[in-house]
């Protein structure tokens, strides 16, 4: 009898030792110092100042599985002031740690600041980059993928292996150079040319009859590009953290910020075959190349490379409006995607956005609604926990500005309260392509149109399988239609991702409060906060 009593308590013993084990398996803390530099490269052929992380450039990939707890030690040794931003992961109810100056301190010269967040229920496609002056034009960016937990099944066969492929346009200048030409009123030139994963040429190694995921963001400072394989076709299976129906293209246009997954089957002849990403709608097309190399390949990638679509701006359109959710797959929990009906929600307000390129003070300034943003020496969100007052303006944005209202400056923010659900309209006046990001959330992109957005334009949206994502685009005279639950507590960048927009002051802050202080609903305050500005002196926590 005893020892039957014993047997079975070591069984609950080993069962509740492997439950604990299988807990922390997937929820698993992750520790990570990253040292941030200078440092001297020739991306494009020319010696150049470039941000390495760790000696990297582009910065360490950054691999993760849902719900991975990171804790990240960033330590500065740049001349600047510095913060890195998680693009795409939301934060769940710790918008401290999304590493922009409305929420954060940047981190001193000679200084460091810990990260601490969650890649809470997502599955998915990210970047991280810096989100100060203009470091981003000058690297410190990389490559952020969120894998599944073992216990959440995937809609498509698992990739025989996975390549993250970085792309973006890039400048030989100086980043301090950009910026103050920017400073001085002007525009950013053109860029010098396209960089896949931080070089001009690289090589991606796979064997004949496997299939592979690619991962493509675009990372880079103001154009879109298109990307594609010779002799390859793609098959579109994840945007930024959504599933969607697996549609095959030949083609793909990534928008400034955005970033897709695709299955590749490496079915053709054995030779090598070229990777191909040009710059979409500019007068001078950028083009860089990489190879795909099969392994049993004896013959060099050779014959004109794959073209790009003929046509242009409708044709893009076209194929966005191909990209739909997979209603049935499982999302980072365990139900499918489509079980949140967001097409039978009525929207708590409606916010319309035009862009616009002022002068104010004889200057080029970028604006949302006539307003041009500016970044305050406090962050938004301690002022908000500190109660510090005249820091930011809940009423400097007018919902429809009359054509006679003067351009301004002021550091705004849109109130909401948490759980609006809001329909935020995108209108485009100017004949330059957009592209919006919102941190803290994904989004249902309802719908895109050309000319002008009116209420009746609602009848044209997809309220059945949009995808949601964390990062939409505006085409030259057209409007793009967000929908967005307000589920996530906390002070909201909702900014252009062409960077010298957002630099210039098309930017702006949603603050998603409400009165009642929960843990469930927002986290309490880091107790190794940054404090500046007239933050300094106030209690840390």
């Amino acid at each position: 009898m005893g020892s039957t009593c014993l047997l079975h308590l070591l069984r609950v013993v080993v069962l509740a030792l492997v439950s604990v084990s299988l807990v922390q398996g997937e929820d698993a803390y992750k520790y990570y110092t990253w040292t941030v530099t200078y440092g001297t490269l020739s991306p494009l052929g020319s010696p150049q100042q470039v941000i390495l992380i760790n000696g990297q450039f582009p910065g360490p990939q950054l691999d993760l599985v849902t719900n991975d707890n990171v804790v990240l030690n960033l330590v500065n040794k740049l001349d600047e002031p510095f913060l890195l931003t998680w693009n795409g992961i939301k934060q769940r109810k710790n918008s401290w740690q999304d590493g922009v100056l409305g929420t954060n301190c940047p981190i001193p010269p000679n200084s460091n600041y810990t990260y601490k967040f969650q890649a809470k229920d997502q599955i998915g496609t990210y970047t991280y980059f810096p989100s100060t002056q203009l470091h981003r034009a000058a690297g410190g960016f990389g490559g952020l993928n969120v894998y599944h937990r073992s216990v959440i099944p995937v809609p498509y066969p698992y990739p025989d292996g996975d390549f993250t492929l970085l792309i973006g346009d890039w400048y030989k200048t100086n980043h301090k150079a950009l910026r103050e030409s920017l400073d001085s009123g002007k525009s950013l030139a053109f860029p010098d040319g396209l960089l896949i994963n931080g070089q001009a040429h690289t090589t991606v190694n796979g064997d004949q009859g496997k299939t592979y995921m690619f991962r493509i963001s675009n990372v880079g400072m103001s154009t879109s590009i298109n990307f594609r394989i010779q002799g390859h076709t793609l098959k579109l299976v994840e945007i930024e953290g959504s599933h969607v129906v697996q549609n095959v293209y030949d083609t793909l246009d990534v928008h400034v910020g955005q970033s897709a997954a695709v299955l590749v089957t490496l079915n053709q002849p054995p030779k090598d075959y070229y990777i191909v990403a040009s710059t979409r709608f500019s007068r001078k097309v950028l083009t860089a190349t990489a190879v795909l190399h099969y392994s049993n390949s004896n013959s060099p990638a050779s014959g004109p490379l794959p073209s790009p679509p003929i046509h242009q701006y409708h044709w893009s359109v076209k194929q966005a409006r191909t990209y739909r959710w997979n209603l049935t797959a499982n999302a980072a929990r365990p139900n499918p995607q489509g079980s949140y009906h967001y097409g039978k929600i009525t929207p708590t307000k409606t916010i319309v956005l035009f862009n616009s390129a002022p002068l104010i003070n004889g200057k080029l300034r970028y604006a949302v609604n006539k307003v041009s943003y500016v970044n305050s020496d406090t962050p938004l969100k301690l002022a908000d926990y500190f109660n510090i007052p005249g820091i930011y303006s809940v009423d400097s944005i007018e919902g429809i500005p009359s054509d006679s209202t003067p351009a301004s400056i002021a550091t705004s923010v849109v109130p909401n309260s948490l759980h609006d659900f809001i329909e935020v309209v995108f209108q485009n006046n100017e004949k330059t392509m957009q592209s919006w990001h919102l941190d803290g959330y994904d989004f249902w992109v309802a719908g895109y149109g050309f000319g002008q957005w009116t209420p009746d334009k609602r009848r044209t949206y997809n309220l059945v399988d949009a995808i949601t994502r964390h990062t939409a685009q505006v085409y030259p005279n057209a409007w793009t239609t967000i929908l967005v639950s307000l589920d996530n507590e906390g002070m909201w960048n909702l900014r252009s991702a062409i960077w010298e927009r957002q630099y210039l002051g098309q930017q702006l802050y949603l603050r998603v409060w409400t009165s009642e202080h929960s843990l469930s609903n927002e986290y309490d305050i880091p107790k190794n906060v940054l404090l500046c500005g007239k933050a300094v002196g106030h209690n840390n926590p």
